[in-house]
């Protein structure tokens, strides 16, 4: 799918990238566990074909693609973090793979084992965490304890981190506060979740609650503004408003989702619904971020406007934000005054399946 949109029609000269073909894969994956539709299986090899093509030679993915398939400059740059998402695409395929036909899951599961033999050295703080989620779905239905050896040498790593800067009520991995947040939590208690290690459960849990303190107030969540990070020993400003991003939302809902599954504490789950009510108008300018017209999600939560742009990451966040409440809300019973802001009437409604959030409105390739 296309990386760009001018408002809902897709901008080819913005090429694709493996960032936003690894959330389609996760998301197709999603809507597949839940409906069983046999249309996804195109989408979600679709997808996983686009993640082979960036995958190279020397054990590493390339990120830019143009319209022609060819790789661009722009891969000259760091790209540890779209490997990372790469890994955590492919390990959620397999986490599913009862439900594939059987050659693609080999597929799958042959292009993560290649590809996890060079991810060692890599220390990138959410390309880490990403690589701990990819192999902690994949050991779900394939255990590798080689590959949960990796896992912990990346928990390790996280754990150090969080030592060395958790202090003086900073109860965090890093000295800031910035993109994706969730995601270092939501890795750690997957870490918990495949190896028994309590103190991996004692870091999650704790660093997840100190995030929640500085990105929900008075019943809305706030992310941290992509125009400016917060740095330890700063006071949230809950005055400035904008640079809100919608993946920073979606990667928040998928984390409480977990943290609920894992602690069944209702404060998790309340948090989920309000976390997704900001795609829905619960956001300062009181307006809707996914547009129920094109089936697309604005790209951005400014000051005083929307970023009326509806790119694939916008697009494909509040996609995997709505499975994940479908999912979540479909475990647990509900009395009337609970449900979602959704009408049911519209449950996966807007044909969800990529070409059904009206992806082709963002381009497919």
């Amino acid at each position: 799918m296309l990386q760009f949109s001018v408002i809902n029609q897709p901008d080819l000269d913005s090429g694709y990238t493996l960032d936003d073909n690894s959330r389609a894969l996760v998301a197709m994956c999603q809507h597949y566990e839940l409906t069983n539709d046999a249309v996804d299986l195109e989408y979600i090899e679709r997808y996983y074909n686009f993640i082979k093509l960036c995958f190279q030679s020397d054990g590493y993915f390339l990120n830019y693609v143009d319209d022609t398939k060819e790789f661009t400059k722009q891969n000259s740059e760091n790209l540890d973090d779209a490997n990372g998402r790469a890994i955590w695409a492919l390990g959620y395929l397999i986490s599913i793979g009862d439900l594939l036909p059987i050659e693609l899951f080999e597929k799958a599961f042959l292009t993560l084992q290649i590809a996890l033999i060079q991810v060692r050295e890599i220390h990138s703080t959410r390309a880490m965490a990403f690589i701990i989620k990819g192999i902690y779905y994949s050991n779900l239905n394939n255990n590798s304890i080689h590959n949960l050896d990796l896992l912990q040498h990346f928990a390790n790593r996280l754990v150090q981190m969080y030592k060395h800067e958790s202090k003086d009520n900073w109860f965090w991995f890093e000295s800031y506060l910035t993109y994706a947040n969730s995601i270092l939590p939501e890795a750690m208690l997957c870490a918990y979740l495949a190896t028994g290690e309590y103190s991996y459960k004692e870091i999650a849990k704790k660093s997840f609650d100190f995030l929640l303190t500085k990105i929900y107030r008075n019943d809305q969540i706030r992310v941290i503004s992509n125009q400016g990070w917060l740095k330890k020993g700063e006071i949230v400003n809950h005055e400035k408003v904008g640079g809100e991003q919608p993946i920073d939302v979606a990667y928040t809902i998928l984390a409480l989702s977990k943290f609920y599954t894992v602690f069944k504490e209702d404060k998790y789950l309340n948090k989920m619904k309000i976390g997704f009510s900001w795609f829905l108008g619960n956001n300062h300018l009181k307006q809707i971020i996914y547009n129920p017209c094109t089936g697309g999600c604005y790209d951005g939560l400014e000051d005083t406007y929307i970023n009326l742009n509806q790119g694939a990451e916008s697009t494909v966040s509040y996609l995997m934000a709505r499975l994940t409440m479908e999912k979540q809300l479909s475990h647990k019973p509900q009395k009337s005054s609970d449900k979602m802001e959704v009408s049911r009437k519209s449950k996966l409604k807007s044909s969800i399946r990529i070409e059904g959030v009206k992806m082709h409105k963002v381009g497919i390739i």
